[in-house]
């Protein structure tokens, strides 16, 4: 299936949805031939990027999908993925930490990259985030290192996550490479980016803000905000469709290019995640859920 596309590079681009591997590592199943299985289910839809992190799974999630990579020859080649590194958690390979902290050392971001090609079969990284803003980055080391990988071939294209205004200008500014997206928590129930300066500033730099937590992680749609479950329900009802997909065809509206990136372990749900792409809205029908979910009218 066709779907639209993002050019972040000259050899990469991103699909209008995403499919996040966050929660990978909890589905009773993870064997290669149900893991290809997701991922061919979403390239059935025109879903080709496939998001992951290092932390993912307690550092298991990349290589679950390196498993389904090495046993589908020409699955790789399909896709896009896109990583995360900075993370430094005491679980898992990094068991031995006295404390959850964040490294954007050169020697970390290496040893990271190398880990993350090792456990997903792969000789290259599509895109490559910063996971979280580190208030104890060296800019100039981080900056190069990550202009290194670029020019290595092992990283196509680099960008951030959770990173505000101020901290994406401050790597920028320290690098010959651009940032080409930023990865930042936003939804019906996380409307801040809206009104910060977050949005404002990703589009300004013609950066691709991706969405994660889309659906609040399950709990924009579990009740706690009845006003917007009802004008939710009230809206799926009158276009023919599931409260989840209005929720992520809200995001899809903005005129800033939102990429949602989509984690669920139901085959079900997986199959369905397109279904956001045909719901069409109208500013009236932005501005009702986005009023609901605000709690009050706007002034």
């Amino acid at each position: 299936m066709d779907m639209d596309r993002f050019q972040i590079a000259d050899d990469v681009a991103i699909s209008r949805l995403a499919y996040g591997m966050w929660r990978i590592a909890a589905d009773p199943d993870t064997s290669p031939a149900h893991v290809q299985a997701k991922v061919e289910t979403c390239l059935a839809q025109g879903i080709t990027t496939i998001d992951q992190a290092d932390i993912y799974g307690q550092y298991g999630a990349e290589e679950i999908l390196g498993n389904a990579l090495a046993t589908a020859p020409g699955l790789r080649e399909r896709i896009e993925i896109v990583t995360k590194c900075g993370i430094v958690a005491p679980v898992g390979r990094h068991a031995g930490a006295r404390v959850t902290h964040y490294d954007t050392s050169a020697a970390h971001i290496l040893a990271s990259v190398e880990a993350s090609l090792r456990a997903m079969r792969t000789d290259r990284i599509d895109l490559l985030l910063i996971h979280r803003p580190n208030p104890l980055m060296d800019p100039a080391e981080t900056g190069r290192v990550l202009d290194d990988l670029r020019a290595s071939g092992k990283v196509r294209a680099v960008g951030v996550s959770n990173f505000r205004p101020f901290d994406v200008e401050l790597l920028a500014d320290n690098m010959h490479s651009p940032l080409v997206a930023n990865q930042i928590e936003i939804s019906l129930a996380a409307l801040e980016p809206f009104t910060n300066g977050d949005l404002a500033f990703i589009q300004r730099a013609g950066m691709l803000p991706m969405a994660w937590s889309p659906l609040a992680g399950g709990a924009l749609l579990a009740g706690g905000r009845p006003a917007l479950i009802d004008a939710l329900r009230a809206m799926a009802e009158a276009k023919g469709t599931e409260m989840a997909a209005l929720a992520v065809a809200w995001l899809l509206a903005h005129p800033a290019g939102i990429v949602p990136v989509m984690g669920t372990n139901t085959m079900e749900r997986i199959a369905a995640l397109n279904e956001a792409l045909r719901i069409q809205l109208d500013p009236e029908d932005w501005f009702i859920l986005y009023t609901a979910a605000l709690g009050h009218d706007v002034p």
